[in-house]
């Protein structure tokens, strides 16, 4: 296994700079369907992260306590409430959005998991699946088959496990994460110190990121990152090596200001007009 190095050079062949005359109607609409009572900062963080990225507009799809503190926390984003007080129970919608997110902070509630089976079953707009909606799959893995092709899942290593069984050895791990990709024709992101992303038999190997990235929220941040880049229409691989990129150079970029203890996840948000200004300047 022989990855492909995710560098600049590799971001810039990927990278497509913003048209002087575009408007918020052609810069893509992203959904978030995420958040549960004591976890709503997770839709706060990925949704303010995906309007960050580029996204023309984003809605918010979360439990009816979530209301006031989506509108409160990030004026610019709109929001959707579920029926359900605590947690979502029912996904719908009317509007069109061109990117999905789904997972981030959402619990496991019988009526969520329900709610995310109805929804995956019939959803046909490009998906990134994270957190508690990977945690629901894994435990109904019959429903993997019903993911579009070249869904994105972004799993941390214990996700991961439950996804694909556990493993003796990272080479152990990346056959069956390449198997796994291959099966259900997901882009997968493994998400660590470094991260890869798989593409079937294609494996890529992040180059940006330290430790300052090991706080809460930093993955519903980068959620939030490949979501917006989907939105704008970047192809679902493209989104994920991209995203994971910048969610990686925004820590090496605040680093120097800010040391790895004091950093969060709302830094990430912070840096990236920086991390952006950097890929454009090259």
């Amino acid at each position: 296994m022989q990855p492909i190095f995710i560098d600049k050079n590799e971001i810039i062949k990927r990278y497509k700079p913003i048209d002087s005359h575009t408007h918020k109607g052609i810069q893509g609409h992203a959904l978030i369907i995420a958040g549960s009572y004591g976890k709503l900062g997770a839709a706060v963080l990925a949704s303010k992260c995906c309007l960050k990225s580029g996204c023309g507009l984003v809605t918010a799809y979360v439990p009816e306590c979530g209301y006031q503190i989506l509108q409160i926390s990030n004026p610019e984003v709109m929001t959707l409430t579920d029926e359900k007080e605590k947690y979502i129970s029912n996904i719908s919608f009317d509007i069109k959005p061109q990117a999905i997110a789904i997972g981030p902070g959402l619990g496991q509630e019988i009526e969520t998991q329900k709610a995310v089976h109805d929804f995956i079953k019939t959803n046909k707009v490009p998906l990134v699946i994270d957190a508690d909606a990977l945690n629901i799959l894994s435990k109904n893995k019959d429903w993997l088959a019903l993911l579009q092709p070249k869904t994105i899942l972004t799993p941390h290593p214990k996700e991961l496990e439950r996804l694909i069984g556990k493993w003796s050895t990272e080479a152990d791990k990346f056959d069956k994460t390449i198997a796994f990709s291959k099966q259900y024709g997901l882009v997968i992101v493994m998400k660590g110190a470094p991260t890869h992303i798989i593409d079937e038999e294609t494996v890529y190997k992040n180059t940006t990121g330290n430790a300052a990235l090991a706080t809460a929220g930093s993955g519903d941040v980068l959620t939030g990152i490949i979501t917006s880049l989907v939105a704008q229409s970047y192809e679902p691989i493209d989104a994920a090596v991209f995203g994971v990129y910048l969610h990686g150079l925004t820590a090496d970029i605040a680093l120097p200001e800010t040391s790895y203890q004091s950093f969060i996840a709302s830094d990430i948000i912070k840096y990236l007009g920086k991390a952006f200004l950097s890929i454009e300047n090259n």
